[in-house]
């Protein structure tokens, strides 16, 4: 059984040192390490890896929180791979993202169950169809907005779905569904953070003559679009390229951040600390 550990806390001398001799007296092999000191906020940030061949998980928790969490003041979680996270997806009528997710899911590249795709409209039916992923329509406007929110999260409790990705879901997600998964709704953004925010971001960055375009991904907050950063990337543009040439590269840049983001998330990767993250190789 693998398990991993996240933790941040004050830093000080010997957690290094205490942890490792910890999993060593659990008999846990130690299989990746990965350290960060933010010197500013003086804070430590580690992620580990062990390997057990037989564990009581809950007993290896209190001794963990007795012996070690309490000592150093640690914001600490622990997971195994005992069973695959439930990633639901939220779409509106962009299909690149979708496509890309369901491929990398159907080839093994991601280790989650995707229980359902939501969309507020019907139009991608057919893909969910095409990879046999069941797909709820649940319209969303103003006049529905409660009975839909409430609809949004009788389906995510019901198959007890972990994190949520928005594969270019065009809606504002409520402060009830995101206070309900905190640093679990990860969303793609148009753009290279913080810039050409708007309805047709390629369009203001064509108007400006702008020589890389981008793509962010990030957890949702409140506000909007202003969450922990997970990932990003840029492409080279010039005035050689058009409007439609600036969209196709920022769609090929949406799904690659995507897939990158998903995949740090999944594998335990990102730790979220004052809207920021830090994020282990």
């Amino acid at each position: 059984m693998k398990i991993i550990i996240l933790i941040n806390c004050p830093d000080q001398k010997g957690i290094i040192s205490s942890v490792t001799s910890f999993i060593h007296s659990q008999k846990g092999n130690i299989v990746y390490l990965d350290q960060h000191v933010d010197k500013s906020a003086n804070v430590f940030f580690m992620r580990l890896e062990s390997d057990f061949e037989s564990i009581d998980i809950e007993e290896l928790q209190k001794k963990f929180d007795t012996e070690l969490a309490t000592r150093y003041q640690m914001h600490w979680s622990l997971h195994t791979d005992m069973k695959k996270p439930k990633m639901a997806l939220f779409v509106s009528k962009y299909n690149h993202c979708l496509y890309d997710i369901l491929s990398r899911f159907n080839s093994g590249e991601l280790a989650v169950e995707i229980p359902f795709i939501l969309s507020n409209h019907p139009d991608l039916k057919y893909i969910a169809d095409q990879f046999a992923v069941p797909f709820h329509h649940v319209p969303f406007n103003k006049e529905n907005r409660d009975a839909s929110e409430k609809r949004q999260i009788e389906l995510l409790k019901g198959y007890e779905v972990d994190f949520i990705v928005l594969a270019r879901y065009m809606q504002i997600i409520s402060s009830s569904l995101i206070d309900l998964y905190p640093n679990k709704i990860i969303n793609i953004h148009h753009s290279f953070l913080p810039a050409f925010a708007g309805a047709k971001p390629y369009h203001a960055a064509f108007e400006r003559g702008v020589k890389i375009i981008g793509a962010t991904s990030h957890y949702v907050t409140e506000e909007l679009d202003a969450g922990p950063i997970i990932e990003q990337d840029v492409a080279p543009v010039s005035h050689m390229h058009t409007i439609p040439d600036f969209i196709n590269k920022g769609r090929d840049l949406e799904k690659i951040v995507l897939s990158r983001a998903v995949k740090l998330h999944v594998l335990r990767k990102t730790m979220v600390y004052n809207n920021k993250t830090v994020i282990f190789s």
